[in-house]
């Protein structure tokens, strides 16, 4: 099993800026892809940036510009840097993992969240 544990959410005024850390630990063989989602109340979970087994990332049209995706692949860790926040970039934002392929793996790994709040 993978357990991930984010930090660094809180409360930002409009403009501001946050960096988000998530570290994983357990068997983390399993995990090929490192990022995160956020879900926004009375909204569906949206992928907002990942890294990728290979060091490609993708960053959501939403935020890009905005935010930046790092993965420090020894440490198992991601981090995202949301600059220039909106109000809605209001949400809970949840570290995934992907999952490596094959039977002992679990298709995917998921934090249990952090409350980012922009006020205007």
């Amino acid at each position: 099993q993978v357990h991930l544990v984010e930090s660094g959410g809180g409360l930002v005024q409009a403009g501001g800026s946050l960096r988000l850390s998530c570290v994983a630990s357990g068997d983390t063989t399993c995990i090929s892809s490192l990022g995160w989602y956020r879900q926004a109340p009375g909204k569906e979970r949206e992928l907002v940036a990942v890294v990728f087994g290979g060091g490609s990332s993708y960053i959501a049209e939403s935020v890009k510009g905005r935010f930046a995706v790092t993965r420090d692949k020894p440490n198992n860790m991601v981090f995202l840097k949301m600059n220039s926040s909106k109000p809605e970039d209001t949400a809970v934002y949840y570290c995934n993992a992907g999952g490596q392929p094959g039977v002992r793996c679990e298709y995917d790994y998921w934090g249990q969240g952090t409350q980012v709040t922009v006020s205007a």
